[in-house]
């Protein structure tokens, strides 16, 4: 190989180092922060559902949850319907 050769080489393979660490690593490092804090979910747990709904786990099955979201209602979803924990502090500053 000659010179340009190599340089281009050498530019396919930065850009593809580059794309790797600026797209790829963060999104694989989200995915499992967000699997462990699904994982990590038990009774008692303050959560703020997709919906924008915040509520309290008040029982954990193997892939749902039944989750209270005002006096005597209680829905019964998906883990992923999850999206963070909370806290009641947050809750009520709102």
């Amino acid at each position: 190989m000659n010179n340009p050769q190599i340089v281009n080489l050498v530019m396919i393979v930065g850009f593809i180092a580059i794309f790797y660490f600026i797209l790829l690593r963060p999104q694989s490092v989200q995915q499992k922060k967000r699997k462990e804090m699904l994982e990590s979910l038990k009774v008692g747990d303050k959560v703020l559902l997709n919906s924008g709904i915040y509520g309290e786990i008040t029982e954990v099955r193997k892939s749902s949850l039944r989750v209270k979201i005002a006096k005597d209602v209680v829905v019964r979803l998906d883990r992923s319907g999850v999206q963070s924990k909370t806290s009641k502090e947050k809750e009520e500053a709102d």
